[in-house]
């Protein structure tokens, strides 16, 4: 008699997979993907945002190029910026990820606005919103402080650059614009800082320039897995509830 190989059991019937959890003995495994950092990519973009603003602002180019400095906040600041956003929710920072959100729409709606207003016009409209903008990057900015240093101080600085710049819009005095324009190097070269901090630290998978990393920060890079893992039940995506 010749046995006959096991037929496989039709795909109807086969146990479904579980790609994110799995469930053994009532306790729930949850699997995590490792991903690149966006840090680096999404302060380059804030460093590029924010000196062609300033370009503007201090008179390094005409005010008729409002609209090319318009298209690039569209263009390039803003989509690099929602990607640094999506990609840090992914990544469980949520502090990250809204700071870069809300980076991206201000840069979007102010490039937007720059592209159809005439060359050197100001906006009280857009000076509200500039305000309302600056007072929400205090959020994230309190939020990172807990956790690393140098973001929090360029969300901070990010914050008070977009306030100047919407008090400026409202009452259209040079003092201001020039006030908005410095204020803005001073957020370039931090950018420019944590931008470097933040790919070296990515590419050695330890800080090489001060980060201001502490408590679960530090943690983060430093810790045992179990340190970054252990509550991973208590995260948004995971509990049933945001």
């Amino acid at each position: 008699m010749v046995s006959m190989p096991a037929r496989p059991a039709p795909a109807a019937f086969a146990p479904k997979q579980q790609p994110f959890a799995s469930e053994r003995n009532g306790q729930v495994s949850v699997v995590l993907r490792p991903m690149g950092s966006p840090l680096a990519l999404g302060f380059g973009a804030l460093l590029a945002g924010t000196v062609m603003a300033t370009s503007l602002q201090l008179e390094w180019v005409p005010a008729t190029d409002g609209r090319v400095v318009g298209l690039v906040l569209i263009a390039f600041v803003a989509p690099l910026q929602l990607v640094a956003s999506i990609i840090s929710f992914l990544s469980r920072d949520g502090t990250a990820g809204t700071a870069m959100g809300i980076l991206a729409g201000t840069w979007l709606a102010t490039g937007l606005i720059l592209f159809q207003s005439q060359p050197g016009a100001t906006s009280e409209a857009l000076g509200v919103f500039l305000i309302t903008a600056g007072i929400l990057m205090l959020v994230p900015a309190l939020g990172a402080f807990t956790s690393k240093v140098v973001p929090g101080l360029v969300f901070v600085t990010a914050a008070c650059r977009f306030a100047v710049t919407g008090v400026y819009e409202r009452v259209g005095t040079d003092g201001w614009k020039t006030a908005a324009g410095i204020v803005g190097l001073v957020l370039a070269a931090l950018a420019l800082y944590a931008a470097v901090a933040a790919m070296l630290e990515d590419a050695r998978k330890a800080p090489l320039l001060p980060f201001g990393r502490h408590g679960r920060g530090l943690d983060a890079l430093e810790g045992p897995t179990r340190a970054q893992t252990g509550d991973v039940h208590h995260e948004p995506g995971v509990r049933q509830q945001l």
